[in-house]
């Protein structure tokens, strides 16, 4: 009970997330990147220049300011300040030294009449004003503020409180376009970040607490009444329930007012006053006993900090010790909003006289000023008699960054200063501190940290100071009520334990962990076991450690519909006591998401353990696998897991580990990791795998390596080991996944696993009175913090190691910005998506690469155009074309020569005949058929049309050809002559893909037929060209043709053909048309057996028009190849 009281009063909010400052009337205004300079301003003439025409240069200043010392910022001051200001620009530069700067000072004693009968003193005549400093009162700087932009001049204050002189200036016609506020606070943003708060805890109901002249030697008459005004207009928008407490204008004093304005009806209390003041109002709240449940909570404004004891606002020496405790009590409850410069309590207790920084304000004008006239100067070239623009320079003064007294600063868009505020409450000790703060730069509270003594207040007393709103009780019938309620709790207590009693008994007899050896489901897959862990991680899916030792392969089953993983025990027979039974339940209700589930045990034959499954193996496995990148936020998430997961292990009934190594930490799909092999010590004997309990194998020593000192000292080591020797453990797990070396990595140092484990037995002793431990990495790998940790987690002395407790604590303060559950969960697998994405990118290149070479390929087999078809997966329909050319060839004498040579010299005469052809080809619009033994076939006009160029690009074609083979050289049989006959025939004629196997291009129809008797009838080294492709030639009227006469052909009868000798004309390259692409060179020789091989082996189906092939009058069908004709027929 006690605690819950102590918790109840000590209620802290410390999230800053709520406030929603889009509810402001004013956005957060812009601090660089203004708006341009107004045209208005480039039109202004000056008449007051900087330098007269005799080159002296003087700076005029008009200091408008009260000279009683009453004002903090009065004209003495002032004038030390603004010379301090001007001699520091000189000094430093800012200022040219060929500048003298003028002083003129005048007195408004604070009165608006004066201040405008001053601005007329200053410039009436030949007077010249370049700037102009204050006033500080809200009403004279009224007038001076609106008139500055008539007379061309930047007035400059450190006040302007009033919230109408920081409305947002959008052109040079707005009233206050001129004033700059160089000053530390205003009425409107303590507005808006009370708005804020009111906002956010939903207040609608509030009580105005003033005095109009309080406070005015910072901003002159009215001022605490004009805050006020500022803040009622700001929150109007919510339409609360407040009263306006003028307190002259009420006649009440201080008691008065609380008792009557206040009461019972209001709780929140906003006030302006001084600290003096406000002290004496905390001390009749407290004597009325406001502040004793907390239903009432003051928010005060003070504009700056006038306490004798800054950060001890509630103490007054020369008051009795009763007052102060009463003014302590009321504090508690007072939030006080001021400048957070005024939070400097040392710089403030120093202070000749409080509210300097008012003064600090006007210094810090001057040097905007200056550094803005050096801005434009320095721009505009040299001073000589130029006029200075106070347009120009306002403009200058906004958005801009400016060197200060105290520190750098900046000034936004609307002219006015970025502004930071404090809200201060005492703390337990009694002193100030800071609880939320506020920045005009964004308009967001940045920091809160508010303590409510007694929860989130309400706008509204439940009881009221004086409880009339609360009924009373009898205090006799209060103490035999809870009397009762002691009985009746203890009664229900004793009756609880006896019933958790009975419920753990019946559970633990329900045996809930049994599971049936035939609801197991069983994958085909085989248990396999492994050596090490030292696999990949996709090898490893399976991969699951239960019961210590070295990491097994479990075997995958299905369970009731869950995938779950098997591991096999000996099968012996397992008799369980009632402990047994007990930690069986225990495992069975265990249930954190970073522990391995343990879903049941199946105990009576076969022997075996079910538990989760977790598809990405061993953490040990993770670490080694290089393909997987783990970045620093991963790594310390893998931490966070493990710590997580032990935390709550150790303060479960299990109380340990025992066996904590990085095979026994697995990795889900979600990539936590979850920790296995805790507890049931008693089924670690039965085991099926018993080498691992073998010293002659290497997998006893090496599951000994995280295992603490003190227990590789005991014989037998427990088997449940302690918790110090899990945060042993921890540290190496965590030196593993940060270095990523394997466990215990020693660097250069070459040690095998038993040799390590004697010197860590031994401890400081076998290692130069040092005990042995894994080398750490370099600093840039972690923060020393992290190698700090892992020291403290592998300390010699048991007790010198943290709990898990301060584990937790110390990485979620290394780790404050880590994020949330999500994040960390979307961290994770954006890791895990960036491995697989290098993944897929490199057999996505591989893949890419092979579709190029099979797609190349298939364009040397095939047109361009019909290929892509193919590739696209549609069907290829033949085609009619109603006019191409054809060309046929073939090497007279070819027999003769091919039975002189042999069949390699064949091969390498048609290689480089037909590479020459091809060459040759590529040059004009044409596609190449096949070749056939020595025959060579070529069309033109398909399977792109190119209209009548077909019959001149084949007769070009084939002049060119005729041209090179007078050239070529056998070269087995350089003296021989190699003599080609070419016959060439236009008309219609189909096309199409034949075959799927290996599809083949083959063109149909008499055309075809018809161009290879043109060549079989033709002579060497002619071309024979039939009459159809003379007509189209003659239109070209280019080609030279010699009429052969008449001559019998096959088929065909008697027909007159021609000769086609040359063109008369020089050749011009035909360039492809637009319906031609550029042709890779199709092979001129048989394809290698690897080149058919990259062929794909399972082609679309084509869908061929089916083609009756006229035949001619010998009965022979017209088909797209004949047959190859020797040279003597």
């Amino acid at each position: 009970m006690i605690l819950f009281i102590f918790l109840l009063l000590f209620q802290t909010s410390s999230a800053s997330s709520g406030f929603n400052n889009s509810i402001l009337s004013q956005p957060p205004l812009a601090v660089a990147d203004c708006p341009p300079l107004p045209e208005t301003c480039r039109n202004n003439n000056s008449t007051c220049p900087l330098c007269d025409d005799s080159g002296k240069c003087t700076l005029y200043v008009a200091v408008i300011l009260p000279q009683s010392d009453f004002y903090i910022v009065n004209i003495a001051r002032a004038a030390e300040i603004l010379y301090e200001a001007g001699n520091k620009s000189i000094a430093d530069g800012t200022l040219g030294k060929n500048i003298s700067v003028d002083y003129r000072f005048y007195d408004d004693s604070c009165k608006q009449d004066k201040a405008s009968g001053n601005l007329v003193l200053a410039t009436k005549d030949d007077l010249c004003i370049h700037v102009m400093f204050g006033p500080v009162c809200d009403y004279c700087i009224g007038t001076i503020g609106r008139t500055a932009k008539y007379i061309d001049i930047p007035n400059l204050t450190p006040t302007a409180l009033s919230s109408d002189f920081t409305k947002i200036k959008q052109s040079l016609d707005d009233e206050y376009y001129f004033l700059l506020n160089s000053g530390s606070t205003d009425f409107r943003s303590v507005a808006e970040f009370f708005e804020l708060i009111l906002d956010r805890y939903g207040w609608r109901k509030f009580i105005l607490m003033y005095e109009r002249y309080q406070q005015e030697e910072v901003g002159g008459e009215d001022t605490c009444y004009l805050g006020m005004s500022s803040l009622a207009t700001e929150l109007g928008k919510f339409q609360p329930d407040f009263v306006d407490g003028d307190l002259r204008l009420l006649g009440m004093n201080y008691t008065e007012f609380l008792m009557n304005k206040v009461g019972v009806d209001y709780g929140i209390i906003i006030t302006c006053t001084n600290q003096t003041n406000m002290r004496k109002i905390a001390i009749e709240a407290a004597k009325l006993k406001m502040m004793d449940r907390g239903e009432y909570t003051f928010f005060n404004l003070e504009l700056y900090n006038n306490a004798t004891n800054p950060s001890r606002p509630w103490l007054c020496t020369n008051d009795t010790d009763e007052n102060n405790a009463l003014a302590r009590k009321g504090y508690e409850a007072i939030y006080t909003i001021m400048p957070h410069s005024e939070t400097n309590f040392s710089m403030v207790a120093s202070q000749p006289k409080r509210g300097s920084m008012f003064l600090d304000g006007l210094y810090d004008a001057m040097m905007m000023y200056v550094q803005a006239l050096n801005r434009t100067l320095n721009r505009s070239g040299a001073i000589g008699k130029q006029d200075i623009s106070g347009c120009e320079l306002v403009h200058e003064m906004m958005g801009k960054s400016f060197k200060g007294k105290n520190e750098e600063f900046e000034v936004n868009c609307n002219g006015i200063r970025v502004r930071k505020f404090a809200m201060l409450n005492i703390n337990s000790e009694g002193d100030y501190e800071i609880m939320a703060t506020y920045s005009t730069r964004n308009k967001t509270i940045d920091y809160w940290n508010i303590r409510w003594r007694f929860g989130e207040p309400g706008d509204t007393p439940a009881c009221g100071y004086d409880l009339s709103k609360c009924p009373t009780y009898d205090i006799v019938m209060i103490l035999v009520g809870c009397l009762i309620v002691l009985v009746l709790f203890g009664l229900a207590s004793a009756g609880y334990i006896w019933y958790r009693q009975r419920k753990l008994k019946s559970e633990i007899e329900a045996r809930a962990w049994k599971v049936n050896y035939g609801d197991i489901l069983f994958l085909n897959s085989k248990p396999r076991s492994s050596i090490s862990s030292g696999v990949s991680l996709r090898s490893n899916l399976d991969t699951i450690s239960l019961i210590g030792g070295r990491p097994t392969y479990g075997q995958l089953a299905f369970y009731k519909s869950m995938k779950v993983a098997v591991k096999e025990l000996s099968n012996v027979k397992i008799e369980l006591n009632h402990d047994n039974l007990y930690e069986l339940k225990v495992m069975k209700d265990l249930s954190h998401e970073n522990l391995v589930k343990f879903h049941g045990a199946c105990l009576d034959g076969p022997n075996c353990l079910l538990t989760e499954y977790c598809h990405r193996g061993s953490l040990q496995d993770l670490l080694e696998d290089d393909k997987i990148k783990l970045d620093w936020t991963f790594r310390i998430s893998l931490i966070k897991d493990l710590v997580s997961g032990m935390y709550y292990l150790h303060r479960s009934p299990i109380k340990s580990h025992g066996a904590l190594k990085s095979s026994n930490c697995l990795v889900d799909i979600r990539f936590a990791l979850k920790i296995a092999d805790f507890g049931l010590s008693f089924l670690r004997v039965h085991d099926a795998d018993q080498d691992m309990y073998n010293k002659e194998y290497h997998s006893f020593w090496q599951r000994l390596l995280w295992t603490a000192p003190e227990l590789l000292n005991m014989n037998p080591i427990p088997p449940m080991g302690t918790q110090e020797g899990d945060v042993y453990s921890f540290g190496l797990i965590m030196h593993e996944i940060l270095m990523r070396k394997g466990v215990f990595y020693l660097g250069d140092i070459h040690m095998g696993a038993e040799e390590i484990l004697e010197s860590v037995k031994k401890g400081p002793s076998s290692n130069n009175g040092t005990p042995l431990r894994p080398i750490l990495g370099s600093e840039d790998q972690y923060e020393d913090e992290v190698e700090q940790l892992m020291n403290r987690c592998w300390a010699e002395d048991s007790v010198d190691r943290p709990d898990f407790a301060t584990l937790k604590n110390k990485l979620h303060q290394m780790n404050k910005n880590d994020g949330n559950l999500l994040d960390n969960l979307l961290a994770r697998m954006e890791q895990y998506a960036s491995n697989l994405e290098a993944l897929v990118d490199e057999r996505t290149a591989d893949y890419l690469e092979e579709k190029r070479r099979c797609e190349e390929l298939l364009y040397q087999l095939l047109p361009k155009s019909v290929a892509k078809q193919l590739i696209q997966g549609e069907s290829v329909i033949a085609e009619t074309f109603d006019s191409v050319t054809i060309y046929f060839s073939d090497i007279v004498g070819f027999t003769e020569l091919s039975a002189r040579s042999t069949p390699l010299e064949v091969v390498e005469l048609l290689n480089d005949l037909y590479t020459c052809f091809d060459s040759i080809v590529e040059e004009f619009d044409v596609y190449k058929v096949e070749t056939i033994g020595d025959a060579y076939m070529v069309v033109s006009g398909l399977p792109e049309r190119n209209g009548n160029s077909h019959a001149g690009e084949i007769a070009r074609m084939s002049l060119a050809l005729l041209e090179a083979v007078r050239k070529f050289r056998i070269r087995h049989r350089p003296t021989d002559p190699l003599k080609l006959r070419i016959g060439i025939h236009t008309g219609p004629c189909v096309a199409g893909v034949v075959g799927l196997k290996m599809p083949r291009y083959c063109l149909f129809g008499d055309t075809v037929n018809t161009a290879s008797r043109m060549e079989s009838n033709g002579s060497a080294l002619r071309i024979h060209v039939s009459p159809v492709t003379k007509a189209v030639l003659d239109t070209f009227g280019t080609f030279d043709l010699e009429c052969r006469g008449e001559i019998e052909i096959k088929g065909k009868g008697k027909m007159t053909t021609y000769w086609l000798n040359k063109e008369r004309i020089s050749r011009v390259t035909t360039q492809p048309g637009p319906a031609m692409e550029t042709k890779a060179r199709a092979l001129s020789t048989p394809l290698p057996i690897n080149a058919r091989k990259e062929m794909p082996s399972n082609g679309k189906v084509v869908n061929l028009v089916n083609i009756v092939p006229p035949s001619d009058e010998a009965g022979i069908p017209l088909l797209a190849v004949t047959a190859s004709q020797d040279s003597e027929s």
